[in-house]
């Protein structure tokens, strides 16, 4: 199945902007807050692996449940739960971690803009890169195991 190449292609993106987050995040972090501002930016690292793996498994699961057709309407329920899920999960992290005092709420705010602008990158840049014929059984130039010319 194709989307599968292009949710391999999200995660592994994915998880190169986690570490990107957790490592640049750190120590920007550190070095204008402190301790508080590198804790910050890994709680916006976490959040980024976590956010990024619920909507692949929202996918994986929409996928499974509908044995392959995206098109279905069960197929857009699991997703669309699992993003309402997702929102309800991050405002309840929100209201926890307000006025902790581990918590450096700038460093955070940047840790999790990066997270939702990278994450957005990252999507757009699996799916551009995927070769996807529009007419079914096409072997695209490139796929499989062809012979060269």
């Amino acid at each position: 199945m194709k989307s599968s190449a292009i949710l391999g292609r999200a995660l592994a993106y994915g998880a190169i902007l986690t570490v990107g987050i957790a490592l640049l995040g750190s120590v920007i972090g550190f070095l204008v807050a402190g301790s508080s501002g590198l804790v910050s930016a890994l709680i916006g690292a976490g959040l980024t692996a976590l956010f990024m793996g619920l909507t692949a498994g929202s996918i994986v699961l929409a996928s499974r449940a509908t044995k392959g057709d995206p098109s279905s309407t069960l197929f857009f329920g699991i997703v669309l739960g699992v993003w309402l899920l997702k929102f309800v999960v991050f405002i309840t992290i929100l209201v926890i971690l307000r006025g902790q005092p581990f918590l450096d709420p700038v460093v955070f705010f940047f840790a999790v803009l990066a997270a939702v602008a990278g994450s957005l990158v990252v999507d757009v840049l699996a799916f551009v890169h995927a070769r996807e014929s529009y007419v079914p059984g096409v072997q695209l130039p490139g796929e499989g195991s062809s012979t060269s010319n």
